[in-house]
């Protein structure tokens, strides 16, 4: 017996509810989970860790630590002289002030800038556009 032709489109909303379920759920190939830094105890090699923070800006921290005592708060790191808004914005989903230290590599600018868009590659350019467009209205 033939049967009457099928819709193709309730097998397809299945298929793409299925598929949008679970890359929604997966998490950034490069998330934050690959450790933390306590920027209250980290030496210089492991504060160079962080995403922008070379030798120099590492042993700002260090004296800034010295001077004034631990960081409360991440956002403290912010009171650094070079570390700015979006310096530390790059950086807070690697930065804590408690626990060990347990980032184990060097965050590139590129990688946390697409962790901080959500692992979307071309999120800053995207956000440009949006705000260009947000703009000219």
């Amino acid at each position: 017996m033939i049967r009457p032709h099928l819709s193709i489109r309730p097998l397809f909303a299945l298929v793409l509810m299925i598929a949008l379920t679970f890359s929604a759920a997966a998490p950034p190939a490069f998330a934050a989970a690959d450790g933390k830094v306590n920027v209250n105890v980290a030496d210089t090699s492991e504060l160079t860790r962080l995403p922008r923070v070379g030798p120099a800006l590492a042993q700002r921290i260090l004296d800034h630590r010295k001077a004034n005592g631990p960081f409360k708060q991440s956002e403290d790191l912010m009171l650094v002289r070079g570390i700015g808004e979006k310096s530390f914005a790059l950086m807070e989903p690697w930065v804590t002030t408690s626990g060990e230290t347990t980032l184990d590599r060097k965050i590139s600018t590129k990688e946390a800038t697409a962790t901080r868009d959500g692992g979307s590659e071309n999120g800053s350019s995207e956000a440009k556009d949006s705000k260009q467009k947000a703009s000219s209205r």
